[in-house]
């Protein structure tokens, strides 16, 4: 019982890896639930000492690293997609003594063509 929850927790940690090397995040979503029912499932077990847990929380710790990664890279992306907007809303220019003046920018400029 114990090892196939083991080997089940295991499997799951590897999909879960592989969505997050490939940035599948819908499968990674869908990885969560069935990695905490396993993980419940051996902490009512109460086994603390194993091989097969140290190698399964060295998993884990993996995960866990890319896990912050892809935060990190998603928050970056999210600031720099907010700095673009702020870019096309509102021209900047500093002055002789640093100051910085903003002006904003036009809605959609239309160019008209004549002949």
């Amino acid at each position: 019982m114990q090892n196939d929850l083991i080997k089940a927790l295991e499997e799951v940690l590897d999909l879960e890896r592989a969505a997050l090397v490939e940035g599948d995040l819908d499968r990674l979503g869908n990885t969560a639930p069935e990695k905490e029912k396993l993980i419940g499932a051996i902490n009512e077990l109460q086994v603390l000492d194993s091989q097969d847990l140290i190698r399964v929380q060295q998993k884990v710790e993996r995960n866990q690293t890319l896990l912050n990664s892809a935060a990190d890279g998603i928050r970056a992306v999210a600031n720099r997609m907010s700095e673009l907007r702020r870019v096309r809303q509102e021209f900047s220019t500093y002055d002789a003594a640093g100051q910085r003046n903003g002006f904003a920018v036009r809605g959609k400029a239309k160019l008209e063509k004549r002949a």
